[in-house]
């Protein structure tokens, strides 16, 4: 049996050729979680990429100029600011198929306020060597990192469209191709209006494909970004040359972030201030010195050359992660040829159990937990463990879905052959503060919601304190070793230093 994951399968074409042209080799079964960020684009030495970062600020720059204070007609706001989300690029966090929310209303009612009040200077700047469209997701009102991503793509559209385009013509079988009508190509800055245009593209599942660079993707977070403007703050704040301004605004933090005095129980005790108290002051400190955020910007483009670096090293994770090693599950499920002629009544949880116990091996022993690190500190992330759940159900007979929501809440994967033989499985982190509860009611609650005839609890942990803790729940619960409960181990220190991925 020939499983067809990836686009190399479904487009009988040879991944070298894929990896030859620059293109990353997407799964057509789900997104993978990588994002398009636009420094990479203006760090880049391809004068191509510089041409298509100038063309984002350009863009961003005109609605600036648009952008009013009583606000824009709900016309101008759809038209300007709205964009659907690129979904044909299989990109990003949506675990089942590739279907996003895209830049709605929100999102365009958020960029139209912050440009006309905090980045009024956008596209004027002087500390920096450059306009930055990320710059928008660094206050915390309604624009993030997904956004930034989903605006990139739907700016550089035309240019992912001819790069597709130019690899179908040469590469793919004409069956395999259309030509398809393409909204919002091109912008015209006379008219103020969107263009669209025709394209020569792969064709798949009632929907056209989009292939983007490899050298313009990251994993977990663009270069510049919130949590690194926080982590890095007295760093920005030192290379302020103004010495007054420098000494106000390093003291005013280190005053802000100092542990506080607390009297518990007659005793005196020192409490640090929790991560969102330290987001909470360097959102003051802005708001009091938005040049903060160039200089911070500055910084990033300062240390821009490690950009690409990482980046590759992110995405080259990635593809070992989500290609090569499911690559090797379907191998290794293709040879379970009695498993999937089974048609009793437990096929469903036995097959889920297989798969889930198959996950749990590349995890623990074949290099898996990586996916799961970014400069070796753990990603407390459900969606990565969801997302390798999701690639290893190819070749089923059953359905796979995440439409489990009776009432009660969302079970994360229901398994399922009609009426009969319904699997639940949900994935927990060991670190869950409601873990104990979760096994406790939750299960009971969803098989009788969906009709399901058992659940499969996995629980992944990264480090032995969150292992101590989920087994003293297990006891409790008498759910020790029970089949039924399966432990991830995602920890860093206790894999053999020359594992393989």
């Amino acid at each position: 049996m020939t499983v067809k994951i990836y686009f190399s399968d479904f487009f009988g074409v040879e991944p070298e050729i894929l990896e030859e042209y620059g293109a990353f080799n997407i799964s057509l079964i789900n997104d993978l979680p990588l994002f398009v960020d636009p420094f990479l684009l203006f760090n880049s030495p391809k004068p191509e990429y510089q041409a298509l970062h100038s063309q984002i600020i350009n863009y961003v720059r005109f609605l600036k100029d648009v952008s009013r204070g009583e606000g824009i007609a709900p016309g101008f706001l759809e038209s300007w600011f709205q964009f659907p989300e690129v979904r044909q690029n299989w990109l990003g966090y949506s675990l089942i198929g590739n279907q996003g929310r895209g830049l709605g209303k929100d999102f365009a009612q958020s960029l139209s306020r912050n440009l006309y009040t905090i980045f009024r200077n956008f596209g004027n700047e002087e500390i920096t060597k450059s306009s930055h469209l990320e710059k928008l997701c660094l206050i915390k009102d309604g624009v993030g990192r997904d956004n930034i991503s989903d605006f990139t793509t739907n700016l550089i559209l035309n240019f992912l469209l001819e790069y597709t385009e130019t690899f179908a013509k040469k590469h793919l079988n004409p069956s395999l191709v259309r030509r398809i009508s393409i909204k919002k190509v091109k912008f015209n800055y006379e008219t103020k209006t969107w263009s669209r245009a025709q394209f020569i593209l792969p064709y798949y599942n009632n929907d056209y494909v989009l292939l983007t660079p490899k050298d313009i993707l990251t994993k977990d977070d663009t270069w510049i970004n919130r949590s690194d403007l926080v982590d890095e703050f007295l760093q920005i704040a030192d290379s302020i040359p103004n010495s007054q301004l420098r000494a106000q605004i390093s003291s005013h933090f280190l005053e802000a972030i100092q542990p506080r005095r607390e009297v518990i129980r007659g005793r005196i005790r020192k409490k640090a201030p929790t991560k969102k108290e330290i987001h909470q002051v360097v959102s003051q400190i802005i708001e009091q010195h938005p040049e903060m955020l160039d200089y911070y910007i500055r910084y990033k483009e300062n240390t821009g050359d490690n950009a690409k670096r990482i980046s590759e090293q992110k995405v080259q994770e990635t593809e070992t992660i989500f290609i090569t090693q499911i690559t090797r599950f379907v191998e290794q499920l293709n040879t379970l040829s009695d498993f999937y002629k089974s048609d009793s009544e437990d096929t469903t949880y036995e097959e889920s159990l297989v798969r889930v116990n198959y996950l749990k091996d590349v995890i623990e022993n074949k290099g898996g937990h990586r996916i799961f690190y970014h400069n070796g500190k753990p990603i407390r992330r459900e969606s990565d463990l969801q997302i390798l759940f999701r690639l290893v159900w190819f070749g089923t007979p059953s359905d796979v879905s995440r439409e489990v929501n009776d009432g009660r809440g969302p079970a994360d994967f229901k398994i399922s052959r009609g009426s009969q033989g319904k699997t639940l499985v949900e994935f927990k982190l060991g670190s869950n503060t409601q873990l104990k509860k979760n096994l406790e009611r939750q299960s009971e609650i969803y098989e009788k919601a969906s009709d399901a005839k058992v659940s499969i609890k996995v629980i992944l942990y990264f480090d032995k304190y969150e292992l101590r803790r989920v087994q003293e729940i297990l006891r409790d619960l008498k759910l020790i070793e029970h089949k039924n409960v399966i432990l991830i181990d995602a920890r860093l220190d206790n894999k053999p230093s020359g594992s393989k991925a």
